[in-house]
C-alpha cells in the first residue's frame, strides 16, 4: 500500500527545508495551518510547509512515497495511534488515512514531496 513516509531526500533544495522526524516513519497532513503560517508559510513556525511524523511527532517538509507490507486496518491504527498522542482527536483517523492514501496514490512511488499549505507537490521523481 502507498503511504507518505519521511525521508531526507532532497533536503536542503530550499533554504526553508527541515527535518526532524525518523527516515521512513509515517507522516501525514491536514489540520489546519496556524495563523502565522496561513499568512506566510515561509516566514511562520513552518506548519504551513510541513508533514508531522506519526511517530516522533516532528516535522519535515520532505515526504517519500513508498508503497510498504501493510493494510488499511494497520494504517489506520498507527494514525489513531499518533493523533491520540499528540492530543488530537483519534476517531479523526480513518478520515485521514483516506485522505492520506488519495495523496499518496496521486504520485509515483519514490516521488519526494514538499507541502505549501493546502497543495502537495512532486519536488523530485527519485530512481532507486
Amino acid at each position: 500500500m502507498r503511504v507518505l513516509v519521511a525521508t531526507g531526500w532532497t533536503q536542503g533544495a530550499r533554504e526553508t527545508d527541515f527535518d526532524w522526524c525518523v527516515e521512513g516513519e509515517l507522516v501525514w497532513v491536514g489540520f489546519p495551518v496556524c495563523e502565522r503560517d496561513a499568512n506566510n508559510p515561509f516566514g511562520g513556525c513552518g506548519c504551513g510547509r510541513s508533514f508531522s511524523g506519526a511517530n516522533s511527532r516532528k516535522a519535515t517538509t520532505t515526504a517519500r512515497v513508498s508503497d510498504l507490507d501493510m493494510t488499511r486496518d494497520d494504517y489506520v491504527e498507527a494514525l489513531r495511534a499518533s493523533l491520540d498522542a499528540g492530543g488530537y482527536n483519534p476517531l479523526a483517523a480513518s478520515d485521514l488515512a483516506d485522505h492520506m492514501l488519495e495523496l499518496a496514490s496521486d504520485f509515483p512511488e519514490h516521488s519526494v514531496l514538499e507541502r505549501l499549505l493546502d497543495y502537495v507537490i512532486c519536488r523530485a521523481e527519485v530512481t532507486v
